[in-house]
């Protein structure tokens, strides 16, 4: 991340504010061609006490197993609302909250499970965004994560190199991202994590460690 991470958020939040009316519309192909099954494999593997972070308009609230006690948070108010009118229509009942991912207003260890899905691409400090998910994440407590990531192909790779400054500067999205690698750098077991795509689509379920508070020194690589 460069610059004011302060500036930075504020930046993004107003991005987000402008899109959150056209975002469902304007994400259905993106949906369809990369995305495919990634929301419903993640968020039927929710349990308990979840945290959703970055909700979003709440595509992801229909997706979500029966009894599971959902707490959604966002920085975009636009977004919130929507998310909001989308749970009334769906009978969902859920605490949709403002907030920052990089400052989660919840204490260490409140929730079995914590959901985020193509948002770490856009959070400007990614790797704080995860250290909060499992500061809030109970011991044995799983993350589960979707997003688009940095290609394990060479030319979808440099495509996104090419292409990174411009979508950063235009939609605070960055391209070459990979949240795993913060995953293991932060100590959480990786149960299981996917690519697909051309590689630049990674679905990723981890676990908090009992008693376990190490990073972990596992290498990830782009292939």
């Amino acid at each position: 991340m460069r610059g004011d991470p302060a500036r930075e958020t504020e930046r993004v939040k107003r991005l987000w504010d402008a899109h959150a009316r056209g975002y469902d519309r304007a994400i259905r192909l993106a949906e369809r061609l990369l995305v495919r099954d990634g929301r419903r494999w993640v968020c039927s593997r929710a349990s308990g006490e979840v945290l959703e972070v970055a909700v979003g308009t709440g595509l992801n609230l229909p997706l979500y197993p029966e009894g599971v006690r959902l707490t959604g948070i966002d920085i975009s108010p636009a977004m919130l609302a929507r998310a909001r009118e989308r749970a009334a229509a769906l009978g969902r009942k859920a605490a949709l909250v403002e907030g920052d991912a990089q400052a989660l207003p919840f204490p260490d260890a409140s929730f079995d499970t914590v959901v985020c899905t193509l948002s770490l691409c856009s959070i400007p400090d990614d790797r704080r965004a995860v250290a909060e998910m499992k500061r809030v994440l109970r011991p044995g407590g799983r993350l589960l994560l979707l997003d688009h990531v940095r290609s394990s192909s060479r030319f979808w790779r440099a495509l996104q190199r090419a292409l990174d400054p411009l979508f950063v500067r235009l939609a605070g999205d960055h391209l070459l991202r990979r949240p795993l690698e913060h995953v293991v750098a932060e100590g959480l077991r990786v149960e299981r994590a996917e690519r697909y795509a051309k590689g630049m689509v990674e679905r990723v379920s981890a676990r908090r460690e009992r008693g376990s508070s190490n990073a972990g020194s596992r290498r990830v690589e782009d292939g």
